[in-house]
């Protein structure tokens, strides 16, 4: 093959031009890394790769750069001609969505690390990417450093994944971890947190399972074929996890991690299978869980993140690593830009969005799992056996009762078989009615577990 054929239209001398959109913690190590490795980058293309400008909200700070790389006019950035790739880390949904759908609509290729707006607006972008034939890459919206969505998009093409679980928030993360190891309190680790610089001034995003539930649709979306969004997400945060609930976990010998969970589940009631022509559902869900301490994801500490793929012929894969942080989202960044500018070069094109399953969302009524739910209850004959039969009356199936003497009353736990949410939501609420029942101090869910 000639080297003009190897370059396409493209031309060895001819610079791709890069636009970086922000320039916060993620933003300032892409600039650094494309100023630093400009030759590194230029071998793995094929052409200079060539910063052209970087969006900033002001121009009085210092960052380094010389005056005539810095604006505050990103539409305008955008639009230049020497432009050919935008690199948007601003996050949030506007004006970065505007900005995405302007540098697509003009041929531009985009790399981009905002799950918030891929998780509500992927199909609006990705429709605009295909019109245009331009690339849209985001590696980095989901486990910063980890290397999760290219082998869901490419890697595992020709299979069929069933399931997806991981941990995919290092500041819950961190604080669930710290729980576990020291024992304290929710509130003093999310003080620590805070002041370690794990978690935001506001963490609410992190620690009520928004940033999570954005991801967990990204994933979701690759993995099934399927459109999923953030609403489609059920989400719950760790805000209500408690010291005692971290102790209960390692009484039988587990943990308390907050997952994000993406299945294959079966039809809804009263609808035909998949064997019988019917269609199987997607669950996709955000939550505080217990897991076995043997589990993989039990391991994964601190800040770190770490996603388990479960495939029909490749089987269990896990990917593991820094899930936030400049560089090693910068990382990602970097890799999807080389990616995209490859293609410039060569004249390729990146797999475009696949829904082609259209499969519906299960509601989490819907959705079976494993529950460790704790009562306090009187110390007296016969309340275990009607504790016992609340939960065969709503048909939730008992596993293991564990009961301890708890000052003038005795404490219950209870782990059960396979339920759904719906059916153990009853269940719950009839034994907070019951009269031997002083409170039901907490209910998780139980992942992970051979069953």
């Amino acid at each position: 093959m000639t080297n003009a054929a190897k370059q396409g239209a493209w031309g060895t001398d001819r610079p791709i031009g890069v636009a970086v959109l922000g320039m916060g913690n993620v933003g300032t190590e892409v600039v650094r890394i494309l100023r630093d490795h400009a030759d590194d980058l230029r071998s793995r293309v094929g052409a200079p790769v060539v910063l052209r400008g970087v969006a900033v909200r002001n121009l009085d700070t210092d960052r380094g750069l010389p005056a005539e790389l810095l604006t505050t006019d990103a539409d305008a950035l955008v639009a230049r001609d020497d432009v050919d790739l935008v690199v948007e880390v601003i996050g949030g949904i506007d004006p970065p969505r505007r900005l995405i759908l302007a540098a697509l609509n003009a041929g531009k290729s985009v790399v981009t690390a905002n799950k918030a707006l891929l998780a509500d607006y992927t199909g609006e972008l990705a429709a605009a990417a295909e019109r245009n034939r331009a690339d849209l890459y985001f590696e980095a919206a989901v486990a910063g450093a980890i290397p999760v969505v290219r082998p869901l998009i490419q890697s595992l093409a020709g299979d069929r994944v069933n399931k997806v679980v991981g941990i995919v928030n290092g500041t819950t993360n961190f604080i669930l971890s710290a729980m576990d190891e020291t024992g304290a309190d929710y509130s003093d680790t999310l003080a620590e947190a805070t002041r370690l610089g794990y978690a935001e001034a506001d963490p609410t995003a992190d620690v009520e399972g928004y940033d999570a539930a954005a991801k967990a649709a990204i994933l979701a979306s690759l993995a099934f074929h399927t459109r999923v969004t953030a609403a489609d997400v059920y989400r719950e945060g760790i805000s209500k996890i408690s010291s005692e609930d971290l102790e209960t976990a390692s009484a039988v010998n587990c943990t308390v991690k907050l997952l994000a969970i993406c299945e294959r589940v079966g039809a809804g009631p009263g609808e035909p299978g998949p064997e019988d022509g019917g269609k199987e559902r997607v669950s996709v869900r955000v939550y505080p869980a217990l897991i076995p301490r043997k589990h993989p994801l039990a391991a994964v500490s601190g800040a770190f993140n770490a996603v388990v793929v479960e495939a029909e012929n490749a089987g269990r894969l896990m990917f593991y690593g820094q899930g936030a942080g400049g560089a090693p989202t910068a990382s990602a960044v970097l890799g999807d830009l080389v990616m995209a500018a490859r293609n410039k070069f060569y004249g390729g094109r990146a797999p475009g969005e696949s829904v082609y399953a259209e499969l519906p969302i299960a509601p989490m009524g819907d959705t079976p799992t494993r529950y460790h739910v704790n009562l306090q209850v009187e110390d007296r004959p016969g309340v275990l056996a009607k504790v016992a039969g609340e939960f065969a009356r709503h048909e939730v199936s008992i596993s293991t009762v564990r009961q301890e003497g708890h000052g003038n009353g005795a404490r219950l736990v209870v782990v059960t078989h396979h339920a759904v949410e719906s059916a153990l939501a009853d269940t719950v609420a009839a034994l907070a009615d019951m009269e031997s029942v002083t409170s039901v101090t907490s209910v998780l869910r139980l992942e992970g577990t051979e069953e």
